[in-house]
């Protein structure tokens, strides 16, 4: 099973900071998770939420603030906001990485950015993976990238799934820890998806998920699956 760091390794480190997703790597995993924004600069950030009230020391929308004021801010143990620029050159391929779009207007930005790494850095297709809970962005993405890797995100259970794959020719369907069943995991696998699974931290819950043949799981604690 694939075991990825959601935000990096966001229960002992501040979340979607370089230091959380350095953490993660060196605990193992194959895959970071991270989200992003645009601000007001034009700059992808890293970041959960639409404000950065909750993750570090600033207040206000990410959207109205330019990459300067936004890394005003402490993100937590001294970290700043980073951009998605300065986690891949972090990164490095030493992982793979699952981009969640989170703000309007990032998936086109977001398309050309891995463009870039692909046909610059060494990066390959295989190194990224897309996901949302923003369907429209998805198909956004999907329309300017065609070979990225694609998970659509539900908080609930995932009704509507099979017509959206489709059309997104994704590669998973990606639902919350309290919605899986064996009987949920058998009808996505049986249109040919996989099934990730988030955000578990309770290493009791693997061997269940094994047992259903999950794919994936995502976890703030890392070093507890690995």
């Amino acid at each position: 099973m694939l075991i990825i760091g959601h935000r990096g390794a966001s229960g002992t480190a501040p979340e979607n900071t370089l230091a959380s997703f350095e953490r993660a790597i060196r605990m193992g995993v194959e895959m970071i998770e991270l989200d992003v924004h645009r601000c007001a600069s034009g700059e992808l950030v890293v970041i959960h939420d639409e404000k950065i009230n909750r993750t570090t020391s600033g207040k206000g929308f990410v959207s109205d603030k330019t990459l300067h004021e936004l890394q005003q801010a402490d993100a937590g143990e001294g970290e700043r906001i980073p951009t998605l620029h300065e986690v891949l050159r972090l990164v490095n391929r030493r992982a793979k990485i699952n981009i969640e779009l989170k703000g309007s207007g990032v998936a086109a930005p977001t398309a050309g950015l891995l463009h870039y790494y692909k046909e610059n850095r060494g990066w390959q297709t295989e190194d990224f993976y897309i996901s949302s809970f923003d369907h429209q962005q998805l198909m956004q993405f999907r329309e300017i990238d065609r070979l990225s890797k694609i998970g659509i995100l539900y908080e609930r259970h995932p009704h509507g799934f099979i017509a959206l794959a489709k059309a997104l020719k994704a590669t998973s369907v990606n639902i919350p820890m309290r919605v899986v069943s064996p009987e949920l995991v058998n009808e996505i696998h049986s249109h040919g998806l996989e099934v990730w699974v988030y955000t578990v931290n309770n290493p009791r819950l693997l061997k269940r998920l094994q047992e259903m043949n999950v794919e994936a799981l995502f976890t703030n604690y890392p070093d507890r699956f690995l």
